[in-house]
C-alpha cells in the first residue's frame, strides 16, 4: 500500500538551493548623457558590492567623460558642485571628500572602469544617490541607490 504524499509535505523534503545576492551591477553611459538605469539596488548581505561601469559612446574623457559616484542624496548637490573644481585630473571628486561613499575613475568612449566597496557604510532604507560627476552631468545622469 502506498503512502498518500501531499505536494507541500513533497516540497518541505526536497532541497532547494538558496539564493546568493547580486553583489554587482552593469551601468552603461553614453553619449546622450545618459544612465541605461536609474536604480541600483544593494543587497547587505553583500559584504562587497561593485559597480561596473561601461562608456557606450564614442566620444573621448575631455568632451563627454562619465563616472559613478555614490552620495547620501542631502550631499549629492554638493559633491557635484565641488567636483568642477576638483578637474579632471580627479575624476572630478574632491580629493579626500568624505561625504563620497564611492566613485568610479572618469572614463571615456568605449572605455570600462569598475569599483568596490564596502557595504557596511550604507543603511537599509537609507536615501542614497548615484550620479556622474563631469560637469553639468550631475543633474540629468542620476538615479537611487536602494540597500536592502
Amino acid at each position: 500500500m502506498f503512502a498518500k504524499v501531499t505536494f507541500a509535505a513533497l516540497l518541505s523534503v526536497m532541497a532547494v538551493p538558496a539564493m546568493a545576492a547580486q553583489c554587482d551591477v552593469t551601468v552603461e553611459g553614453n553619449d546622450a548623457m545618459q544612465f541605461n538605469t536609474k536604480e541600483i539596488v544593494v543587497d547587505k548581505s553583500c559584504d562587497e558590492f561593485t559597480i561596473n561601469l561601461v562608456h557606450t559612446g564614442k566620444l573621448p574623457k575631455a568632451a563627454m567623460g562619465h563616472n559613478v559616484v555614490i552620495t547620501k542624496a542631502a550631499d549629492k548637490q554638493a559633491v557635484a558642485t565641488d567636483a568642477t573644481s576638483a578637474g579632471p585630473a580627479n575624476d572630478y571628486i574632491k580629493p579626500n571628500d568624505e561625504r563620497v561613499i564611492a566613485h568610479t575613475d572618469l572614463i571615456g568612449g568605449g572605455e570600462k572602469t569598475s569599483v568596490s566597496f564596502k557595504t557596511d557604510e550604507l543603511e537599509a532604507g537609507g536615501d542614497y544617490d548615484f550620479f556622474c560627476s563631469f560637469p553639468g552631468h550631475w543633474a540629468i545622469m542620476t538615479g537611487k541607490v536602494v540597500v536592502k
